[in-house]
């Protein structure tokens, strides 16, 4: 345990910050469940607006999340649907 009192603040704010992030890892895990079960137009933009959070939030790299979003728009267009 921290005796520091800054310690005590930094691990308060890691916890904090990991709560955050693995929410927002559980919503595009589950958006993309979503998507793959109904790929549809409404789904993928879901997943999309996911994706961009992440990268927003610094979770993942913003040409990672590029490729992940391509990929899926390649699936949609094969089923034939279309993103808006």
């Amino acid at each position: 345990m921290p005796i520091i009192k800054s310690a005590k603040k930094a691990a308060r704010q890691a916890e904090k910050r990991t709560e955050n992030n693995v929410r927002i890892k559980k919503d595009i895990k589950a958006a993309l469940k979503a998507f793959k079960e109904k790929p549809t137009a409404k789904n993928l933009s879901k997943v999309q607006s996911e994706y961009d959070k992440a990268v927003k939030k610094d979770l993942m790299k913003k040409n990672t999340a590029s490729r992940r979003k391509a990929a899926l728009a390649k699936i949609a267009k094969a089923s034939g649907k279309k993103s808006k």
